[in-house]
């Protein structure tokens, strides 16, 4: 992630400083600042929120102000109950989602992300790493995979050649299932999965398929699940509209040219 070292003149959003002077932010969070002070300045609009509310330098808002803010969303974002028809095909289209017990056997080789770490170079290592594994054959690869890991890799796994063991989807950071879980592959993925952790060369050596559950054991989950998308939805239009409307000193976020959300 790029971070950004901000200079005077200071950030804004219709005049208000967004962080304090020589304060080092990343472009995400001083976006995230941005979004976060439109919505406390229209909760004091909306009468949600004393006008005597300031701003905190570190981003934080006040209990008063996050508590106004939940409230405007709550009033300006409509999120309607979805139908069971719309339920019933997520469902048929996510039955990976709403799987359980599937087990992988896996093993893997990990390029951290660390602080001050070359990304590209990070990327090159970890991409030559792949391809050279996947040209062994079923019988070399074993002792190919093993020793890369215990080389290269900085997981702890490494002195066991990459082996994690049998894992369910609980067992791994979100993203990481997210990528093994809920489909077919065995072997040596052909592409790097990334995580929180760093890019990560990985084979699936073996799955137990779990057990697909009804749509009537997991109706409520279904909803919140489409719920939640709709949600974002929303939020992101919500605030494309009040970007449009707003002042911005020193930083860009995407402007809505109509209104989005009525």
């Amino acid at each position: 992630m790029t971070t950004l070292t901000l200079e005077h003149p200071l950030a804004r959003a219709n005049g208000v400083a967004l962080h304090a002077v020589g304060a080092t932010l990343t472009a995400d969070e001083l976006n995230q600042r941005a979004y976060s002070e439109l919505l406390r300045q229209t909760a004091i609009q909306k009468g949600l929120l004393a006008i005597s509310d300031t701003p905190n330098l570190d981003g934080v808002p006040s209990e008063a102000a996050s508590s106004a803010i939940e409230a405007l969303l709550e009033q300006e974002l409509v999120i309607p109950e979805p139908s069971e028809e719309a339920c019933r095909r997520h469902h048929a289209a996510h039955q990976a989602t709403y799987t359980t017990g599937e087990k992988l056997r896996v093993r893997h080789i990990l390029f951290a992300v660390t602080p001050g770490v070359d990304l590209n170079a990070l990327r090159k290592q970890a991409e030559a790493t792949l391809l050279n594994v996947r040209c062994f054959d079923s019988k070399s690869l074993e002792d190919a995979f093993a020793k890369a890991a215990s080389t290269l890799s900085n997981c702890p796994s490494g002195a066991e050649g990459g082996q994690l063991g049998w894992l369910g989807s609980a067992d791994c950071a979100p993203e990481f299932a997210k990528e093994l879980f809920g489909n077919k592959e065995i072997g040596v993925l052909p592409r790097l999965v990334h995580s929180r952790f760093g890019l990560h060369v990985v084979e699936v050596q073996a799955r137990e398929p779990g057990l697909a559950q009804s749509f009537e054991s997991v109706q409520g989950a279904v909803a919140m699940a489409l719920k939640q998308q709709t949600f974002v939805t929303a939020l992101r239009q919500y605030l494309s509209l009040l970007v449009a409307g707003a002042e911005l000193e020193g930083l860009d976020l995407d402007r809505a040219e109509t209104p989005l959300v009525q």
